[in-house]
């Protein structure tokens, strides 16, 4: 069983992660300080996140972080790798005031996860979850966008299809599944 540290103080992807990797005893890295997710790319920001927690952390735990966000088409993109910061805590209603009149719903959720482990060999997964915002919020599980995201191929929001729907198929679910299979190749783990 791996013993990871999961480099967040937000106690809904810890949740999220312990369903992931359900092999994996997973808590939080503490109560630490985080440097600043000032990086240009979800990637950067979730390495500076396993990174710090390498060096505050237990020495013989891997480390998990991740960043992720919401990348809308009419917004060029944005809010992307600001997302956290962009809206506070009232992203539903300021992304819907956003895209008010707007035609073009497209939207994606992009998630980088990195794992370092003890001896510091890193592992990365990429996950992508596209879809478009709904026009109002609808449904009670979840966090932050899902009561507005409709995934391709779904007419219910992430927030409707529930946790379970998620575990298997959101940005994080998709990441996790790529670091997963990563590591399983490594000869060591065979």
């Amino acid at each position: 069983m791996i013993r990871a540290a999961v480099c967040t103080a937000n106690p809904h992807k810890l949740e999220e992660f312990r369903a992931l990797f359900p092999d994996w005893e997973l808590e939080l890295l503490g109560d630490v300080e985080y440097p600043p997710e000032d990086g240009a790319t979800f990637l950067d920001n979730a390495r500076v996140k396993a990174r710090y927690g390498r060096l505050v952390g237990p020495p013989e735990a891997w480390m998990l972080a991740d960043d992720s966000g919401i990348e809308v088409a009419a917004l060029g993109g944005g809010p992307g790798v600001q997302t956290a910061r962009w809206a506070g805590d009232r992203h539903v209603e300021k992304l819907l005031a956003a895209l008010d009149g707007r035609d073009d719903r497209a939207a994606r959720y992009v998630c980088e996860l990195v794992v370092i482990d003890p001896d510091r060999r890193e592992t990365r997964g990429t996950g992508v979850l596209e879809g478009a915002i709904a026009r109002a919020p609808a449904g009670n599980e979840g966090f932050g966008f899902d009561p507005i995201f409709v995934p391709r191929g779904e007419r219910e929001t992430v927030a409707e299809l529930g946790d379970a729907w998620k575990a298997e198929h959101s940005h994080r679910a998709l990441a996790a599944r790529a670091v997963s299979d990563t590591l399983a190749q490594r000869p060591e783990r065979r």
